[in-house]
């Protein structure tokens, strides 16, 4: 039987990747002197966001997720981020495995509020990720398939500024709100209506009349 551990070394971002993508470096380490002949890993992140204190600015960005602060004892709960997967290159001993992590921007996703809320200087993402999947192995007797045990995980604090550092090389100085069909028509409408170049400036405009001020 394979003995099997694994830890998150560190999360930065894909440079070239065509859509936003972290790519999380995971040092695998098998102890029985097994010779782990591929391996098919799986693996679902989370966010712990009990495992870490909050400004009074990230709580007012936090408020449409977990509600005022007296509320956090009940509602600040992990919530899943995405499941991935990889197969890794045999090995004996110890390995370092690349896990793709693919990122919206999307603000209407739960992660993204999260993120979003997030002060920049020195703020962490407490992520847990769960490993799963299936070990090939190689022996005097031939090959044996097993299982990657269910309690295999590991913790990683994801600095905020490198999910940012993400975000700004994809969409610079933009964001993605997805919006209905009507109310994208009836935004169109009133940007044709007054005049103006896009659709950003007639949202603006809304704002604006509504009292809000644009940074």
């Amino acid at each position: 039987m394979t003995e099997l551990t694994f830890r998150v070394a560190d999360v930065f971002p894909e440079p070239f990747a065509v859509a936003p993508n972290l790519t999380a470096r995971v040092e695998v380490t098998e102890s029985s002197d097994a010779v782990v002949h591929a391996m098919a890993v799986r693996c679902q992140v989370r966010i712990d966001p009990q495992r870490r204190r909050y400004t009074d600015g990230e709580a007012e960005g936090l408020l449409d997720l977990f509600g005022p602060r007296e509320r956090w004892t009940a509602t600040l709960k992990p919530f899943q981020w995405m499941q991935t997967s990889t197969v890794a290159q045999g090995f004996t001993g110890s390995s370092v495995v690349e896990l793709p992590l693919p990122c919206t921007y999307d603000f209407e996703v739960t992660v993204s509020k999260y993120l979003h809320a997030l002060d920049e200087a020195g703020s962490t993402v407490p992520l847990v990720f769960l490993f799963s999947g299936t070990v090939f192995t190689r022996g005097v007797a031939g090959f044996g398939v097993e299982r990657i045990p269910w309690d295999r995980e590991s913790t990683y604090d994801l600095p905020v500024a490198v999910w940012r550092e993400l975000v700004q090389a994809h969409y610079p100085n933009t964001g993605w709100v997805r919006l209905d069909h009507d109310t994208l028509a009836a935004l169109a409408k009133y940007k044709a209506a007054h005049g103006l170049l896009g659709l950003d400036v007639a949202i603006a405009n809304l704002l604006q009349g509504a009292g809000e001020v644009i940074a």
